[in-house]
């Protein structure tokens, strides 16, 4: 027994000296790049055929990795929905001969922080760790990579801690409503499935599903990565390798089909609640669209910038109707669109819906002015590094986004002037063909006097 403790305090001991060298690895790597530092991207290319970009960045002593594998909760099978969720929730919890109380104490001990992660269309992985014991780190990293256990406690917690956040959810107003709003959008598209899955969805699910996922999207020709940090081309190269080369060539992906937004409807979720939220969803446009910088510029306007766009001026701050209101493109690998959002009081929840619409109405039949486009594009251009280059993770994440969307290594260097080409009639004509078409418009909150004939 004095034995066994004495193990358990060095481990302790040096888990919280590397658990320290990494909180202040992280606090110097926030800063390590100013806003307007060049990123410099090399293409790193492994024996396999896994293609990489590399940042190399010598000002702390950290390395990040960044990946990304296409097919998200779009794979989940019908019936096991939340299967995606449940995955990747067990990266870290035991993988190869280690269960998942000796993999945390490795990890600690290495000084890493392992995430993993997923959305509709794709499975993420991010680790950050220091330089010096990058060859552990990595080593972990492989492991849950190649070699994930999914044993049956960590499944379990993991499965519990997942249906206690649907079960909340089924009490949460905004919860259900969004779910509402996905089916009546998507319709029988995957999309429309609740990405966390049901009480009985993951109930049915098993190792077995989990294993199946694993080895169906895990695969070197849809994955994406980016290395930034401490660390050289070759050894990145050879790090890379180790980490993914092993893996099938080509994943065995289910079909997905491209699905347009069922628009001119309205959904009504009655609710006694103190604010009456707002929602709206006109056409979109894919991001390969050659009017998506137009599309994204003309957002920018209508509802993008947070304290400086159209809704925000005639919602807020001439009749403070709301606290904010908002506008974004929504650009999924099988669906596009652009969303409206608001709250507002319940009593004025109708004058704010004809203030939106009518906003909506104007921008598409006359498009911006020349001042307004000029502010978005400088606002755009110049807020990009401040947004996605201002630390190693942003970048390496960055880098991965560019790379699932297919865009070309010197993007970053590209986009200010694809920005600036973009002309007044452009804008004009992605506002005419987004915004003309009669919205899909959903209402939580409750009745209205009037539409109770009070």
């Amino acid at each position: 027994m004095h034995l066994a403790a004495k193990k358990i305090s060095e481990a302790s001991v040096m888990t919280r000296t590397s658990a320290a060298r990494l909180a202040v690895a992280l606090g110097l790597a926030l800063v390590a790049l100013p806003a307007d530092a060049k990123v410099q991207i090399q293409e790193v290319q492994t024996e396999s055929g896994i293609t990489a970009w590399l940042v190399e960045d010598y000002a702390v002593p950290m390395v990040t990795i960044r990946f990304a594998f296409e097919g998200g909760s779009t794979q989940d099978p019908s019936g096991k929905e939340g299967l995606t969720q449940l995955m990747t929730g067990l990266f870290d919890e035991g993988a190869g001969t280690l269960d998942s109380g000796e993999f945390q104490v490795r990890l600690d001990d290495a000084g890493a922080e392992m995430r993993f992660g997923a959305g509709r269309d794709t499975i993420y992985g991010t680790m950050r760790m220091l330089a010096d014991n990058k060859d552990e780190a990595f080593e972990l990293l492989r492991l849950a990579v190649q070699e994930p256990r999914f044993d049956p406690g960590p499944v379990e917690r993991i499965r519990a801690q997942m249906v206690s956040g649907v079960v909340a959810a089924l009490k949460d107003p905004e919860a259900e409503a969004q779910i509402k709003w996905a089916q009546a959008i998507y319709g029988e598209h995957p999309y429309a499935r609740r990405d966390e899955g049901t009480q009985a969805s993951l109930a049915g699910i098993t190792a077995a599903d989990l294993h199946a996922l694993h080895q169906a999207v895990f695969a070197r020709e849809k994955l994406h990565v980016a290395v930034v940090g401490a660390i050289d081309a070759d050894t990145a190269r050879h790090e890379i390798e180790r980490l993914f080369g092993s893996l099938s060539e080509k994943p065995r992906l289910r079909p997905v089909q491209h699905v347009d937004w069922k628009l001119d409807q309205q959904l009504r979720v009655n609710y006694p609640l103190p604010q009456t939220t707002l929602q709206l969803a006109f056409p979109g446009v894919p991001r390969d669209d050659p009017e998506f910088y137009a599309a994204y510029l003309m957002n920018q306007i209508l509802g993008g910038g947070t304290l400086s766009s159209r809704l925000f001026d005639e919602v807020r701050e001439r009749r403070g109707l709301a606290y904010s209101v908002n506008s974004s493109l929504v650009t999924h690998e099988f669906a596009s669109g652009l969303v409206i959002g608001t709250s507002t009081r319940s009593d004025r929840a109708g004058e704010a819906l004809n203030v939106i619409l009518d906003v909506v109405r104007r921008m598409a039949e006359a498009g911006p002015t020349q001042a307004e486009l000029a502010a978005a594009k400088k606002y755009v251009i110049g807020s990009y590094a401040l947004s996605n280059l201002d630390s190693s993770r942003a970048i390496a994440a960055t880098l991965v986004s560019l790379q699932v969307e297919g865009l070309p290594i010197d993007y970053i260097d590209r986009r200010a002037g694809l920005i600036d080409a973009v002309s007044l009639q452009d804008v004009r004509s992605a506002a005419a063909r987004l915004l003309s078409a009669e919205p899909a418009i959903m209402i939580v909150g409750p009745v209205a006097k009037q539409e109770n004939g009070g």
